[in-house]
C-alpha cells in the first residue's frame, strides 16, 4: 500500500509539472549591498549576510556583526527565532546560539560527547531543541542542549541528504535519489514527492518549494498539484530567499525584493 502511495504522490508531482502556470513577481525594492553569502531576512525585517566568515546583520543603518575564526567556515545559520540564532560550524562539529544583539549564547562541541556525534545537518526545533543528523549512526534526531542529550527519532537513512532545512515542527531532505522526505518531532517519516534537476532549492511550506533550474525559478505546490514559474525576475543571481510573500534575489549588486501572492 505504501508503493501504491508513493507512485501515485510521484504520478501528481509529474502531472503538476506539466501544467506549469505563469506567476508575476512584483519588483519593489533594490538594495544595494556586497556580501559574500546572503543568509536570508528575518520577521523584523533584518538582513543577514556573511562577509569573509563574519555573520552581520543589519537593518536601516543598524548594523551588528559576529565573528568567530578560530571555529572555521559558518556552514548554516538558522533565522527561525531572531531571539535566538543557531550557527553551525560543520568543520569543528559546534553549534553556537546568539541573542539578537548577536551575542554569544551558548556553544555545543559534539565532539566532546562520550557517545560521538558527527553532525552533518542542524537545525533549531521546539521546546529549544536542535535537529542533529549524526553521520555516524545515518540517524535523525532532537538534542537536547539543556540535558546535553540526544533522541533518536527515525531508522538509519538509506541515501545521503542532498539538501535539507527544517523548522520547529519538521525536518525536511532531498536524499540522493531526489527523493522528498518529511519527519516530524514525534519520528513519522514520510516521501512526498521527487524532485530533481534543481539547482538551488528552498522549501517554502507545507509540500510547497521553490527551485532555480537554467536560470529561472519555479514553485512546485504538491498540496494543490500545481507548479508555477516566476515571471518578472533576474535571470542572473547568486541565489534567493522567500519569507512571507517576499523573494529577495541576491545578485552581485546587492538584494532585489519582489512580492508574490501564490493562489
Amino acid at each position: 500500500m505504501k508503493k501504491i502511495l508513493l507512485l501515485f504522490l510521484v504520478i501528481l508531482s509529474t502531472s503538476a509539472f506539466a501544467q506549469e502556470q505563469k506567476l508575476l513577481a512584483s519588483r519593489y525594492e533594490t538594495v544595494e549591498l556586497v556580501f559574500d553569502q546572503f543568509v536570508g531576512i528575518d520577521k523584523f525585517g533584518f538582513q543577514y549576510f556573511i562577509k569573509n566568515n563574519i555573520l552581520f546583520k543589519q537593518k536601516d543603518g543598524q548594523s551588528l556583526e559576529y565573528k568567530n575564526l578560530s571555529l572555521g567556515k559558518i556552514a548554516r545559520v538558522d533565522l527561525q527565532n531572531p531571539l535566538k540564532l543557531l550557527l553551525f560550524y560543520e568543520n569543528f562539529n559546534t553549534v553556537v546560539t546568539l541573542d539578537n544583539q548577536l551575542n554569544e549564547t551558548q556553544r555545543v562541541n559534539f565532539s566532546e560527547f562520550p557517545i560521538p556525534i558527527i553532525a552533518s545537518a542542524v537545525g533549531i526545533a521546539s521546546q529549544n531543541r536542535f535537529w542533529i543528523y549524526n553521520s555516524l549512526t545515518q540517524q535523525l534526531g532532537l538534542f537536547d542542549p539543556q540535558k546535553n542529550t540526544l533522541q533518536t527519532l527515525a531508522s538509519p537513512f538509506q541515501e545521503n541528504l542532498s539538501h535539507y532545512d527544517s523548522d520547529f515542527n519538521y525536518f525536511q531532505w532531498i536524499d540522493g535519489k531526489g527523493n522528498w522526505n518529511i519527519c516530524d518531532v514525534f519520528g513519522k517519516v514520510t516521501t512526498i514527492g521527487k524532485v530533481e534537476g534543481f539547482e538551488r532549492l528552498q522549501f517554502i511550506g507545507d509540500r510547497q518549494l521553490l527551485y532555480s533550474s537554467e536560470g529561472q525559478l519555479h514553485i512546485v505546490d504538491l498540496k494543490n498539484d500545481k507548479k508555477y514559474l516566476l515571471e518578472n525576475v533576474e535571470k542572473s543571481f547568486e541565489s534567493f530567499y522567500y519569507k512571507d510573500r517576499i523573494l529577495s534575489i541576491f545578485t552581485r549588486q546587492g538584494i532585489i525584493n519582489h512580492k508574490i501572492i501564490i493562489p
